[in-house]
């Protein structure tokens, strides 16, 4: 079974990785955790409180997906996330991060191998570890080999992206169903015919 670990700080944004988390919890080629710098709990930014699995040295080393889940948090300073993250990137492992996560990989030198997006580029024009400008996208998520990036109003699209990139199911069925939610039933039903008959 492939493991996905979901990266928490406090602050998270739950809603940024919730449809992501609970599509690869059914699958059963998947098994979904949560991390965060130390063990213990994570209070998110709607209040709710994650007992975390993990601590970051914890992690497992055969985590096929780390999903950086963004928040209020990733204005921190620590080397090992940082260390963490890159290993992953470079043993071939995916990594996913949307809104402040990602600003948290500018600031760190860790976008500079690949073309990413993220909510705006101005945020990190005093990061000097940041020199990639020209692989930045203006789109709501973006994909580069083993590593997606999302602005913070990309939930759907960061979900269907990640899924799609990990082979979470068959690509058109995963398209489909990212369709019905963000088009809603009403008017996925007019168009395409009730999902669930």
């Amino acid at each position: 079974m492939k493991k996905a670990v979901f990266f928490l700080l406090d602050e998270y944004a739950e809603w940024e990785s919730a449809f992501l988390a609970s599509r690869l919890a059914m699958s059963k080629q998947w098994s979904v955790a949560t991390a965060s710098l130390e063990r213990g709990v994570c209070k998110s930014m709607g209040g709710f409180t994650t007992v975390v699995d993990y601590s970051l040295m914890d992690i497992p080393g055969d985590t096929a997906l780390l999903v950086l889940v963004g928040g209020n948090g990733w204005g921190l300073d620590s080397p090992e996330l940082r260390e963490r993250v890159a290993a992953c990137l470079a043993t071939g492992g995916v990594v996913a991060a949307i809104c402040g996560a990602v600003d948290f990989l500018a600031r760190n030198g860790l976008l500079n191998d690949y073309r990413h997006t993220g909510n705006a580029q101005h945020l990190w024009a005093e990061y000097p570890e940041y020199r990639h400008h020209a692989g930045f996208i203006a789109a709501q998520t973006v994909r580069d080999r083993n590593l997606i990036t999302a602005n913070g109003t990309a939930a759907m699209e960061f979900s269907e992206s990640v899924l799609k990139s990990v082979h979470a199911g068959d690509a058109a069925g995963i398209e489909m169903e990212h369709r019905l939610f963000r088009m809603g039933y009403h008017d996925y039903v007019l168009q395409y015919g009730n999902p669930f008959a």
